[in-house]
């Protein structure tokens, strides 16, 4: 390579941070943004932001790779042979960065928009990461610190005194002397006692939906409790501190996979992630660094633990259990917690669908407000597993039902489009082996989660059991896209009467049906073939076989309401609170 060819190497180095620098600041001032709209209520506004930041990303890389192209001549630009030498230089570019991580992923995106995916390769871009040998700017995250030395009350307001807003709080001895019986209520006697006791909250803020979110855990000298405390603005009233949580399950829910992203301000993302990842240690950081906004970096240390995964075990992929789909056919590997989703060549006659319309729908769930009760998902282009991880039945099927997604080249399987999702049990398999108790409250959240998908205006179309999965802790979760709409798209009827006797006697309905159109009193035949199963949802939901349930959630959300949808228990309030 000669010394002329080192300088485009080092100029397309440059364009490639500079955008980074661009996309940083862009993404630090949406962010930042997130106090003000917390303090004046701007609800609508917060879910527009939330959407604006993560279109971001894919704006300022296509700027970005417009701008090299404008640049530098194609045939400079897109000779491949150049690219190590543009990696080693974006290398000493990023070395003392405090983002480098995400700079690196930053690189990736640009080199593949650049580039067929058939030329991926680590001599050219970050498939492992540089960063942890050479990272010497570790440091202590910025966090604040409080002993109550025995004075539980006096630490806590004075966590509320450095933790001020723009608004007041609404009473602000009446939340601390209610956070302070959750807190004794929730931790050992001993523990609040404990002269050696200390609370320690990260400096900044978390902001999601209409709630901030102090972030950090309590601890003594041999154990520590993870601590979330969520802070409301009632329009009208001020703030409420709402609660104290430090169960972990309760506190990883808040950071799961199926919540919006949350914005917060932070220098360093690896010290934060880490800092997480320290009060929350069932979480892998692919998930930390998504929760706070950094998807396309989590989607980087998601693929590197699945090939790590692969390179480490004999695991090889299955067919996920479960009823197969219409649409998407989904594989797993047995042990690694995710599900690989692809869309068939062709769907059953039921499904009206096209294959750009299920697009359209899964990408919509990366942009709407998840309130827990979708899974989030990550989009991928030509995945390239060894053809020796597949069981000889997988590969076949998935051959079958989707030749124009899987091919094999040679040795090779390529899997050209497809989603990841974090594998559940599908509620429907879940049910047929639960006690009692367990069928009781599997329902009861099944309901929940409609309700509360459709008060985020998402309406899930195809409603049946197997379509919803049951997370680790518990919760049902809505993971099958290729039907849903926005709530206020559909037009929920009510049957009418028969006309005539034999109406009732006939195959086809009596009246005309509309393609948006929904019977909600059709429901419990639908999706419930279990009379059990059928009575006690609606003991439990009745209501959602209502028409008038549903027009009172789309009166809501049109007149402009932001309906309240919390990522923790309440003992006193619920979501029908926030429609009446």
């Amino acid at each position: 390579m000669t010394m002329a060819q080192h300088w485009p190497a080092e100029g397309i180095a440059r364009l490639i941070l500079e955008g980074f620098d661009d996309y940083r600041e862009h993404f630090r001032q949406i962010t930042d943004g997130a106090r003000e709209r917390f303090e004046q209520a701007e609800w609508q506004a917060t879910q527009q932001a939330a959407a604006e930041r993560i279109a971001l990303y894919e704006v300022k890389v296509g700027e970005t790779s417009a701008r090299l192209r404008a640049t530098y001549a194609t045939d400079e630009l897109l000779d491949v042979q150049l690219w190590p030498l543009v990696k080693s230089a974006y290398i000493d570019l990023i070395d003392l960065r405090l983002d480098d991580e995400l700079s690196e992923t930053w690189y990736n995106s640009v080199f593949c928009s650049l580039f067929s995916h058939d030329l991926i390769s680590d001599g050219c871009m970050f498939i492992h990461t540089t960063r942890p040998s050479l990272r010497s700017h570790e440091r202590p995250p910025q966090t604040r610190s409080y002993r109550p030395g025995g004075r539980l009350g006096a630490a806590l307001s004075a966590i509320l005194d450095d933790y001020r807003f723009d608004v007041a709080y609404d009473d602000r001895a009446g939340d601390l002397e209610r956070l302070e019986a959750q807190l004794r209520e929730s931790l050992p006697d001993w523990v609040c006692k404990d002269p050696e006791l200390c609370i320690e909250l990260f400096a900044a803020p978390l902001f999601r939906n209409k709630g901030a979110y102090l972030v950090g855990r309590i601890y003594t000298r041999d154990e520590q409790w993870p601590l979330v405390m969520p802070l409301l603005h009632r329009e009208g009233r001020g703030i409420q501190a709402d609660a104290m949580i430090t169960d972990e399950a309760e506190v990883s829910i808040i950071f799961s996979f199926t919540r919006s992203y949350f914005m917060v301000d932070v220098a360093v993302p690896a010290e934060f992630v880490g800092f997480l990842k320290s009060i929350l240690p069932g979480k892998h950081i692919a998930e930390l660094y998504t929760s706070i906004g950094f998807y396309k970096h989590g989607k980087s240390e998601f693929y590197r633990a699945l090939i790590n995964h692969l390179a480490s075990t004999d695991d090889r992929f299955i067919m996920a259990p479960g009823v197969r789909g219409m649409v998407m056919s989904v594989f797993t590997l047995p042990g690694f917690n995710t599900v690989f989703k692809i869309i068939k060549d062709r769907f059953a006659h039921a499904k009206t669908v096209d294959r750009n319309t299920v697009i359209e729908k899964y990408r919509l769930v990366k942009n709407v407000d998840r309130v827990g009760r979708m899974a989030d998902t990550q989009e991928f282009a030509d995945f390239r597993f060894p053809k020796s991880k597949f069981e000889p039945e997988c590969l076949a099927e998935l051959l079958e039902v989707a030749p124009s997604t899987v091919a094999i080249e040679g040795d090779v399987v390529l899997i050209r489009h497809c989603w990841t999702e974090r594998r559940m049990t599908p509620l429907n398999i879940y049910l047929e082996s639960a006690s009692e108790a367990q069928v009781h409250e599997a329902l009861y959240d099944y309901g929940l989660a409609i309700k509360q998908l459709a008060a985020a205006n998402i309406f899930p179309g195809d409603m049946l059991l197997k379509n919803f999965g049951v997370t680790r802790h518990g919760r049902v979760v809505f993971y099958d896209y290729d039907e849903i709409s926005y709530l206020t798209e559909v037009n929920f009827r009510v049957i009418p009467p028969p006309r005539y006797e034999e109406d009732e006697m006939s195959a086809e309905p009596w009246y005309s049906v509309a393609p948006n159109d929904v019977f909600p009193e059709e429901f419990p035949r639908f999706l419930f073939a279990d009379m059990g199963q059928r009575r006690l949802f609606n003991q439990l939901h009745g209501d959602l076989y209502d028409a008038a349930y549903w027009k009172t959630l789309q009166a809501a959300i049109r007149s402009g309401k932001v309906i309240d949808v919390f990522p923790y228990r309440r003992q006193e309030r619920e979501l029908t609170e926030a429609i009446q």
